[in-house]
């Protein structure tokens, strides 16, 4: 493909737990550019037999916020990101079979667990680490589809599609996989880069069912005539839709506007992927033990990282002290009231699994505390404080570790995402790691989507080195300088091992 003239054109679709923005960005070698045009609430819908996506929703937000795309210039291409793990199943026909489950449902609880424990299960914890590299967790799509086991979904199933890889099947009526999210499956070889057919047909699945691999950068398709007049497009254009990193945390990753290797990430928002970009995945049984994954990035890097609950914790306390009616839960206060309350008093481990669903978080908080010995917090600001710490706690561990575990060494965390507009926690976050914290950009998920697009198209990008230069030249970030005040080793040394 030719270089362009022009700045490219290019729709970023991207998807949240809890809410989805489309995005409008120009890009060009010298030129990033990024504006929202729509954005959505999203989360799940409580139905008698689950916690569900509704994806039909979410697809009708995408055309409206390409709609509005088209209705203010020209559409050069189109890339969606996502969250990982969840899918939907196709029939033989190509039609939806049933709502997707998120993965906050309550089906795949203790399933891992005991297909682990069952030795005629055909599963066991270092043979799955030793091909997929992947975190054992209860949500993985393995132990969703080994939920699933002699479902009539599942028994009728001809095809399944990862969420943004099924999003962009209903735009251009191609079926495939983007490796970065079929990288988080646990069904996916982190060797070879390729299906694990052995463990696809172990967790119930016809190997069949899995579709094509696809990298980031190529392209799925063009948009469907249908879909192409409901978004306003004249009549015969052509516009692609761009495989990206559609692991939102893939894309994330391409937006760090790193300067060289020796960086570590935080990607910041409703979870915190934790950890470091890395050219071969670590597949250790020192790595399984502490239970770190390896997924893949885009330009055939890893992730190598661990999910940590994130902000959902505090987002679902606001959440519920908002039902209730109580006062100065906003977040801009409760993060000015927070930063004056006394730090490390109580400290929990941010990444119990009992903070994994909807329901009352600051309750769930104080019991953690309690079981631990902690002071109990009794306000929001002190619970807010707990949340706060724990998380700066979780991610000094997290990357100390990863480094330890990869043999080598970081001298800046950089905070990516939504929490790092977050000053307190940026703040917290470099007096825990004992390193400068840079923090943007707030939408690292969206402009790594685009720069991808903006390759895939022409656009003279072409490595992760020159992606991340663009994003520096363009995008201002804040820097927080680590201070030694606080006996973090002490506050860490509370925690359960």
């Amino acid at each position: 493909m030719s270089t362009p003239t022009t700045a490219m054109r290019v729709a970023a679709v991207d998807l949240g737990a809890t809410s989805g923005r489309i995005m409008v960005a120009t890009v060009s070698p010298t030129t990033l550019h990024l504006e929202e045009v729509h954005r959505f609430p999203n989360g799940g819908v409580r139905a008698h037999d689950g916690l569900f996506w509704d994806v039909l929703g979410i697809h009708r937000e995408i055309l409206a916020g390409l709609t509005k795309v088209v209705a203010t210039g020209r559409l050069d291409a189109v890339g969606i990101d996502s969250w990982a793990v969840d899918y939907g199943l196709l029939d033989r026909d190509g039609r939806l079979l049933g709502n997707p489950y998120t993965y906050r449902d309550s089906r795949t609880d203790g399933v891992a667990e005991q297909a682990l424990a069952d030795p005629g299960s055909g599963f066991d914890a270092a043979g799955l680490y030793a091909t997929t590299g992947l975190q054992q967790l209860q949500f993985n799509t393995l132990w969703q589809l080994v939920a699933a086991r002699g479902t009539a979904a599942l028994e009728q199933a001809e095809t399944l599609l990862m969420l943004p890889d099924l999003l962009g099947y209903w735009l251009t009526g191609e079926v495939g996989a983007e490796r970065t999210n079929a990288s988080t499956t646990q069904l996916y070889d982190a060797t070879t880069g390729e299906w694990a057919t052995e463990l696809v047909e172990k967790a119930g699945l016809r190997a069949g069912v899995l579709p094509p691999l696809r990298d980031p950068g190529s392209v799925v398709g063009h948009l469907l005539p249908a879909i192409a007049e409901a978004i306003g497009l004249p009549e015969g254009a052509q516009v692609p839709v761009v495989a990206v990193g559609s692991h939102d945390t893939a894309s994330a990753v391409v937006g760090v506007p790193a300067a060289n290797e020796d960086f570590a990430y935080v990607s910041s928002g409703t979870w915190s992927l934790v950890g470091l970009e890395l050219p071969e995945p670590v597949l250790t049984e020192e790595a399984r033990l502490a239970d770190f994954t390896n997924e893949g990035g885009v330009d055939g890097t890893v992730r190598f990282l661990k999910n940590v609950m994130g902000l959902w914790v505090l987002s679902e306390s606001q959440k519920r002290w908002a039902e209730r009616g109580v006062p100065g839960t906003d977040l801009a206060t409760l993060l000015a009231a927070a930063a004056d309350a006394e730090p490390l008093r109580t400290v929990v481990d941010i990444n119990d699994p009992r903070l994994l669903p909807p329901g009352d978080m600051p309750a769930r908080v104080q019991r953690l505390a309690e079981e631990a010995g902690e002071p109990v917090p009794s306000t929001p600001v002190e619970i807010a404080r707990t949340i706060l710490d724990s998380l700066a706690l979780a991610y000094r561990r997290h990357l100390r570790t990863a480094a330890r575990l990869a043999g080598r060494d970081f001298s800046v965390v950089h905070v990516v995402g939504g929490g790092s507009h977050n000053s307190l926690l940026c703040q917290l976050t470099a007096d825990a790691c004992g390193v400068p914290v840079l923090a943007g950009p707030g939408e690292a998920a969206a402009l790594g989507n685009v720069l991808v697009q903006g390759r895939a198209l022409g656009v003279d990008l072409p490595d992760l080195p020159a992606m991340r230069a663009l994003l520096r030249r363009t995008h201002e970030l804040g820097r927080f300088e680590p201070s030694a005040a606080l006996d973090w080793d002490a506050a860490e040394a509370r925690l359960p091992r």
